[in-house]
């Protein structure tokens, strides 16, 4: 287990702000620990990053949304998550849990109402269900409406496209696949999540300095993520992933990554897309 450091504690100063409703697909709330204590099973050991510091962070960037995603240090204890959603209101926050085989009908519909709208397989973080759930996990939350979130390596998606593509829900990809800059745009692992979009039901995170070989301010990754928004413009999200767990070296500037997007995204009908449209359709706004 080792520690991680907080975000930065300035007020993000990005060059644009996000057209009315925007929303942030991705980002975690830890804490207060002394009402949600981590897991014991957890591979990280994060600060307190509580639902004031987010709040004053996602209104610099004009953030009117949020989707909170359940970490890998709750496990499957998703009551931090779902708490926040209610902090923030359900006419305007959700939840991607992280659930296992145990939950049954009357639970998944207990957390429906309190804004869970997807459930996430982590196969980077250690502490989430296995992969091998997949299937019983998607025809489980089928009728609920809700859609399959995976946390992979890149070079774990030639081998789990298949299985992804055949699920009768939709399926979100995090952080651009996992893929690294490094390998290219022709790598395998791009290539496969590519091959994913061209379905009608998968979404890609465009949280994408965690796949960059260089290191800021990010610049390998622009080609990457242009490749994903021609290929899928209704299938691209975007997320702050605030506060960045697990990082132990250096802290990203939450403006400079929004201006990342907006030069990924030049256009206002493209950056409407990608932080109104696409989630308002996924996650039910």
């Amino acid at each position: 287990m080792h520690p991680c450091l907080p975000p930065l504690d300035i007020e993000p100063t990005p060059s644009w702000k996000g057209p009315p409703l925007s929303c942030d697909c991705h980002f975690h709330i830890f804490g207060p620990y002394d009402r949600f204590p981590l897991d014991a099973g957890r591979h990280y050991e994060p600060p307190a990053a509580l639902v004031p510091a987010y709040l004053r962070m996602a209104e610099a960037l004009g953030i009117g949304r949020m989707v909170i995603v359940q970490p890998s240090v709750y496990g499957t204890d998703n009551e931090c998550s779902l708490d926040a959603a209610e902090r923030f209101g359900l006419d305007r926050a959700r939840v991607v849990a992280v659930v296992d085989d145990s939950f049954n009908e009357a639970a998944l519909r207990a957390m429906h109402a309190r804004g869970a709208r997807g459930v996430r397989f982590n196969a980077v973080s250690g502490n989430g269900t296995p992969l091998d759930q997949l299937d019983t996990l998607a025809r489980r939350i089928a009728p609920l409406g809700w859609h399959l979130q995976v946390y992979a390596e890149g070079h774990q998606l030639p081998d789990l496209a298949p299985r992804l593509a055949v699920l009768p829900i939709p399926v979100v990809i995090d952080h651009m696949g996992g893929v690294r800059t490094a390998d290219g745009l022709n790598g395998a692992g791009f290539q496969a999540l590519l091959r994913l979009l061209g379905g009608p039901r998968t979404y890609v995170k465009l949280c994408g300095y965690r796949i960059s070989s260089a290191g800021p301010p990010f610049a390998d990754v622009a080609p990457f993520a242009r490749a994903l928004l021609d290929a899928s413009p209704d299938g691209c999200l975007w997320g702050t992933d605030w506060p960045h767990p697990s990082l132990s070296s250096w802290m990203p500037e939450d403006g400079a990554l929004f201006d990342l997007l907006g030069e990924w995204a030049p256009g206002a009908a493209e950056r409407k897309r990608v932080l109104v449209d696409n989630p308002a359709r996924l996650y039910g706004f």
